[in-house]
C-alpha cells in the first residue's frame, strides 16, 4: 500500500506542476513545465549524493568498525555496500542519499556514534540501507526538486500575470503563489511520512531486531529536540532525508510533519517485535564490538545479526 500512496503522491505534483505550467501560459506552458522539470529532476537525481553530502560536510571513512557494520548489514538486505560517511555534527542523527543501490552513501553523524549503543547503531543503519533498497533516496530527491521548482513557477506567476483569458485576475494569480508552493510541500511531506514507515520496518526486518530500532528512535528525538544542527538549518530541503527531523519537528503526524510523530514509530516496531516474537520467543544476542557477531542479551527474534 506504501508503494501506491507514493505513486499517488507522486503524481498529484507532477499533475500540480503541469496544472501550474498550463496557467501560466496555456498548453505550451504545461510542456514547458514537463520539460524543465525533466531536465532539472535529471541534474540533481545524477548529483544528488555528492550535493548533499557538501552541503552537511561528510567526510568518507573506508576502514574501521563503522564501514563494516554497514558492509555486513547491506549483505544482510541483499543491497551493494554504500560508500560511508561521517559528519561531525553533535545532534544524533543519520541519514542515505544516491541515486540507486549502487550508488548510494550512509551518513551518521559522529553525536550518533557517542550516544548508541552498537545493537541502535545497527538499527539505523538498517533503516537507512532500507531507504537505499526501496529507492527512496531518488524519491525523496525528485520530490524535492518538484516542489522547488512548483514553488519558482509560482513565483513566477506575479510576472506574467497568468493567461489572462483564464481570467484568473491578481486576486488568482496571489492565490496561486501561496497555495501552489503549499500543496507541493504538503505532498512532500507526505510522501517522506509514507516512507518512513516503510524504512523502519524494513530495516526492523534488515537487523532482525525491530526494539535496536525503537531504542535507537527514542534516543535520537531526546537529542535532536535539545541539540541545533546548524548545517541542517541552512539546509532545511534536507531535512525530510534524516532518519529524525532534524530542525525538531512538531510531536504529531500533522500535515506539516516531514517525519511520522517517533513515538508512532517507536509503538510500530514494538508491535512488530511482538509479532517476530510469538513463533520463537528465544533470546537474541547483539553484535560484539570486534566481529558483529553475538555476545550480549536483547529482546526478539533471532535475525541476521544473532
Amino acid at each position: 500500500m506504501g508503494y501506491v500512496k507514493t505513486a499517488m503522491l507522486m503524481a498529484a505534483m507532477t499533475a500540480l506542476f503541469m496544472g501550474i505550467g498550463y496557467l501560466l501560459a496555456g498548453s505550451g506552458g504545461m510542456v514547458i513545465a514537463l520539460v524543465v522539470a525533466a531536465g532539472m529532476n535529471a541534474v540533481t537525481w545524477w548529483n544528488s549524493d555528492r550535493m548533499v553530502l557538501r552541503m552537511h560536510n561528510a567526510e568518507l571513512v573506508t576502514t574501521g568498525e563503522l564501514p563494516r557494520m554497514v558492509a555486513e548489514l547491506a549483505a544482510n538486505a541483499g543491497l551493494p555496500t554504500p560508500a560511508t560517511y561521517v559528519i561531525n555534527e553533535a545532534q544524533p542523527n543519520a541519514f542515505a542519499t544516491g541515486r540507486n543501490p549502487a550508488n548510494a552513501a550512509v551518513a551518521v553523524t559522529t553525536g550518533l556514534m557517542q550516544r548508541l549503543s552498537r545493537e541502535e547503531l545497527a538499527g539505523v543503519i538498517a533503516h537507512e540501507l532500507a531507504h537505499i533498497r526501496n529507492h527512496d533516496t531518488a524519491i525523496m530527491t525528485v520530490t524535492a526538486t518538484f516542489a522547488g521548482a512548483i514553488t519558482m513557477l509560482a513565483n513566477f506567476a506575479i510576472f506574467f500575470g497568468g493567461r489572462r483569458e483564464g481570467g484568473a485576475g491578481l486576486l488568482g494569480t496571489l492565490a496561486l503563489m501561496v497555495l501552489a508552493p503549499l500543496a507541493a510541500a504538503l505532498v512532500q511531506m507526505a510522501i517522506s511520512r509514507t516512507r518512513e514507515y516503510a524504512a523502519d520496518r524494513a530495516g526492523a526486518e534488515i537487523c532482525g531486531h525491530p526494539l535496536w530500532l525503537a531504542g535507537a528512535l527514542a534516543k535520537i528525538q531526546a537529542g535532536a529536540a535539545r541539540i541545533d544542527n546548524d548545517a541542517a538549518e541552512r539546509n532545511p530541503a534536507t531535512a525530510h532525508m534524516f532518519i529524525i527531523n532534524p530542525l525538531h519537528a512538531h510531536k504529531r503526524d500533522n500535515l506539516f510533519a516531514t517525519h511520522p510523530a517517533t513515538e508512532n514509530r517507536i509503538a510500530a516496531l514494538r508491535q512488530m517485535a511482538g509479532e517476530m516474537a510469538r513463533p520463537a520467543a528465544r533470546p537474541a544476542r547483539a553484535p560484539s564490538r570486534a566481529t558483529g557477531r553475538s555476545t550480549g542479551r536483547s529482546t526478539g527474534r533471532k535475525g541476521p545479526w544473532s
